[in-house]
């Protein structure tokens, strides 16, 4: 008998394509697709820049605490995340405890191009030296990353599909 269908959950940086690759694994394994930041745009009504403005990074992550904790809820389902919510030890339990949880890495060089053409990355919107931003974050967040992760995915130079081929077949092994 299998067991009752995980979620699937997919962590790591900005531009390591975790909104598309959740979009595409979600509708394959035909289930429901939330996205946090998305989720936190839905309830207040307003986008992520506007609330960093507004309340400092620490009131968005308060944000994304709570929608975490809501979809955490949710079975069955796959859930994109924002880059930062590894940094508060209350997500990290969290994370850890809401099914399979894929770590989407990257390279510098990836990151950067994914994310250059970008305008609703609040963080990055503010830095004067984008590559040394992604790589100070990097820092500071991978060791989490890898703490919550029970399959990590390297999606440098490679096409959507095989990532994704990657994640299905490790959720088919692990049912």
């Amino acid at each position: 008998m299998a067991k009752t269908l995980e979620n699937i959950v997919l962590v790591g940086p900005m531009g390591s394509g975790k909104t598309t690759v959740g979009r595409r694994l979600a509708d394959e394994l035909n289930r429901k697709f939330f996205d946090s930041d998305h989720e936190i745009i839905d309830k207040t009504g307003v986008k992520i820049e506007h609330i960093f403005d507004i309340e400092g990074e620490n009131g968005f992550r308060d944000r994304e605490s709570k929608v975490l904790s809501d979809l955490y809820q949710k079975k069955g389902v796959v859930i994109a995340t924002g880059g930062g919510i590894v940094l508060k030890p209350e997500n990290r339990r969290l994370l850890q405890q809401s099914g399979i949880v894929v770590y989407l890495s990257s390279s510098i060089e990836q990151l950067l191009k994914r994310t250059a053409k970008s305008k609703n990355r609040p963080i990055l919107e503010k830095s004067l030296d984008r590559e040394k931003t992604i790589r100070d974050i990097l820092s500071e967040r991978e060791a989490y990353y890898r703490q919550v992760a029970t399959l990590e995915v390297d999606t440098t130079g490679k096409h959507l599909n095989g990532v994704i081929n990657t994640i299905k077949q490790y959720v088919q092994n692990s049912t």
